[in-house]
């Protein structure tokens, strides 16, 4: 009987050790991973969550801090996902922390990236509204926005193809031949009254350049005329002036006489008037000759836009 007492004592005592061992690991998964993890909850409503399943990757600058404990494909938003994630409490998330999904190429398994821009935030504690944990805000992945305009180029470019092979129809062809011929021909005869522009251009500045030789000439020929016939209007000057005196003292003398014989010589007065009419025609002709010569560029070549000719 007693050694039937000690094995039960033995017994009892092995499954209470049993019992406590088993309490204290659930003690410990329960209380100690609560007080090292932080729980945080993450709505992906714009990514593309291929590859990403229960225990993947959580990381923060290549860093792994922890793992994605849940998911769930809400009811009311048919493209919204909640995913619950779980961090090392000593992992920096801040306020504005963003989560972007990242895929392996190869292997197509996806994880999740923290990114926080500078500046940083506070760090992410409060629970909003019914929310169980945290929300960190959904980032915007460069490779899904690199996808989205590579997606876009191409429809751009189906698009495209598609205007082209409307426009090379059998009618269109023979039409853009025929242009293209057309403008050939234009182009050839552009080019041809282009070489005619340009001799036609010659000859001009051929003849442009001779009106210039020609007209030097004619001004070195008008200034020496001019300097030849200086001496000669000075002379023509004096001349007029001796003639001016002598028929100046003519009428003086005519008027002296006229005035003397006027009772007794009337015919003689009237020949002597006319005398004296012809002598100052005479003398008014000899001044606007002499003004010619004094000008011998309008003698020869006539009078300037500025000079008035006689009677003007």
């Amino acid at each position: 009987m007693e050694a039937e007492a000690k094995y039960t004592y033995v017994g009892i005592a092995l499954i209470a050790l049993i019992a406590a061992l088993v309490t204290g690991v659930v003690w410990l998964n329960r209380t100690g991973s609560r007080g090292d993890f932080n729980h945080y909850t993450i709505y992906f409503e714009r990514q593309q969550l291929d590859g990403l399943q229960m225990g993947a990757d959580v990381d923060m600058r290549g860093i792994k801090i922890g793992r994605v404990e849940d998911y769930d494909l809400l009811a009311e938003k048919i493209n919204r996902v909640r995913v619950t994630i779980r961090t090392d409490r000593r992992a920096p998330v801040r306020t504005n922390t963003v989560a972007i999904v990242i895929r392996n190429f190869v292997t197509g398994i996806a994880r999740i990236s923290l990114i926080t821009p500078e500046p940083a935030g506070p760090p992410l504690v409060e629970v909003t509204g019914d929310q169980q944990y945290p929300v960190i805000a959904e980032g915007e992945s460069s490779f899904d926005a690199i996808a989205g305009k590579v997606g876009r180029i191409g429809d751009i470019a189906v698009e495209t193809l598609e205007n082209i092979n409307l426009l090379l129809t059998p009618d269109n062809r023979a039409q853009i031949t025929a242009s293209i011929v057309n403008l050939r021909e234009l182009t050839a005869g552009l080019n041809q009254r282009v070489k005619d522009l340009d001799t036609s251009l010659a000859a001009f500045n051929g003849a442009a350049t001779q009106v210039g030789r020609a007209s030097a000439t004619i001004a070195q020929v008008a200034e020496k005329t001019g300097n030849d016939i200086a001496p000669a209007i000075k002379q023509a000057d004096q001349t007029l002036k001796d003639v001016s005196a002598a028929a100046f003292a003519l009428e003086k003398q005519t008027s002296a006489l006229a005035r003397t014989f006027s009772d007794a010589a009337s015919t003689t007065d009237e020949q002597l008037t006319v005398a004296v009419g012809e002598l100052r025609s005479t003398v008014e002709a000899m001044t606007r000759l002499l003004d010619q010569l004094r000008d011998p560029r309008a003698a020869l070549l006539g009078p300037g836009k500025a000079q008035r000719g006689p009677g003007e």
